[in-house]
């Protein structure tokens, strides 16, 4: 017998129907050819052309994802015990892959861990969060305090929990942009705005009231540390170092000198107090300086200064629209960098655009090279941490690419 669903019914076409079945949980505005009606934020059933039952998600008719799927089993029930389900797998997945490195760590990552939209950090004591679906925002009150009590059953004590829901996409959704702790049943508010952390033997003040994102880049963890590898001596170039986190790495393992630019006067300054919280304050000179004004300069001025250049920028593209502009960008930076090492020198370069492919980044960086007439010589390639997990059948999860060269 034919199960009985409780849900709105949304009809879509053959086009999503083939997403779906390949894995993927969203369901676009052009995709939908009929629709009950359902709430904003509301759960709603998805069925093919055929009346093929398809999954449940998400409806919000304000965002160009009209379904944001979160379950493709008829059977499931969206009580508190499944999305307690669903925290618990996340946690005990971040355990596993992060090891000591928990403390510290992406506890949920959006459709990876079927939580659409939704990001959850940790930083020792403190979570932050980002919530940029409708139908997560409306779960919040059931879900942060499971969230709590599932760490805290594991022996992780959670004095607070703030939301960094300040990002532009939130008007997307049909929903406000705001920041501050989100009200926990009988916890007292957190009197702080930083919050010091530990990551590969490094001291951080994380600023996650006014940081960028949730306050602190956790997704390069081990890229900072396998670039820390090749430091030992090396005079080092740290372009976009954002609060000091590659230049701090450096310095560390024992780096000659460290040069760390960045435009943000804001993010030097957090990172200048992030070199005196690791005692290298001598060894790292900070300075305000637009990376793309800096490196032609220092191309004809200071060539053959430094034996390594790190080049962490942030995303050039968020959108299809403007991958063409941010090719160029990504070119520039990558051409100037090359231009300005001697041969034997090194060079760490990343993209953390999902819409700028890994392939077709490596080939801004083969077009650099010829450019630069140099050879580049791979010494490793990288993408995110672990606990920002890629999922194959969504491509959005893929995004952080990284190489590390020798230029020859």
């Amino acid at each position: 017998m034919k199960q009985v669903r409780s849900f709105p019914k949304v009809s879509v076409t053959r086009k999503a129907e083939t997403g779906v079945l390949g894995g993927h949980p969203w369901i676009y505005d052009t995709e939908v050819t009929a629709a009950e009606p359902c709430e904003n934020g509301a759960l709603a059933d998805v069925f093919s052309r055929s009346g093929a039952y398809l999954g449940t998600g998400f409806y919000n008719e304000h965002s160009k994802i009209r379904v944001r799927l979160i379950s493709r089993n008829a059977n499931d029930a969206f009580d508190e015990a499944f999305f307690e389900r669903r925290l618990r797998y996340a946690w005990q997945y971040r355990k596993a892959v992060m090891g000591p490195d928990v403390s510290c760590c992406r506890v949920v990552f959006g459709e990876a861990d079927a939580f659409p939209g939704l990001t959850a950090d940790r930083f020792e004591n403190i979570l932050v969060t980002q919530t940029l679906s409708l139908g997560v925002e409306r779960l919040k009150p059931m879900l942060f305090p499971l969230l709590r009590r599932v760490l805290a059953e594991d022996g992780v004590r959670i004095d607070g929990i703030y939301e960094r829901n300040d990002a532009a996409i939130r008007e997307l959704e049909g929903m406000e942009r705001n920041a501050g702790f989100f009200p926990l049943p009988g916890v007292p508010e957190p009197e702080l705005d930083r919050v010091p952390i530990t990551e590969n033997g490094v001291r951080y003040l994380v600023d996650f009231k006014n940081g960028q994102k949730t306050g602190f880049f956790l997704d390069q963890k081990y890229n900072r540390r396998a670039v820390a590898r090749l430091c030992r001596g090396m005079r080092v170039l740290d372009c976009f170092t954002d609060t000091g986190s590659f230049a701090l790495n450096a310095a560390l393992a024992g780096a000659e000198s460290v040069r760390a630019v960045d435009i943000s006067a804001s993010a030097i300054g957090a990172a200048e107090e992030n070199a005196r919280l690791n005692g290298v304050e001598g060894k790292v000179g900070f300075e305000v300086a637009n990376v793309f004004d800096l490196l032609p300069r220092l191309a004809e001025t200071e060539k053959n200064r430094y034996d390594l250049v790190i080049l962490d920028p942030p995303a050039f593209t968020k959108s299809r629209r403007t991958v063409s502009g941010a090719e160029r960008g990504y070119k520039e930076i990558n051409y100037r960098a090359m231009k300005l090492l001697p041969r034997g020198g090194y060079l760490a370069t990343c993209s953390c655009s999902h819409f700028l492919t890994d392939g077709l980044f490596r080939g801004i960086l083969r077009s650099a090279a010829a450019d630069a007439q140099v050879s580049l010589r791979q010494v490793e390639a990288r993408q995110q941490a672990p606990d920002h997990p890629i999922l194959w059948n969504v491509p959005e999860t893929d995004y952080l690419k990284f190489y590390i060269f020798q230029v020859v």
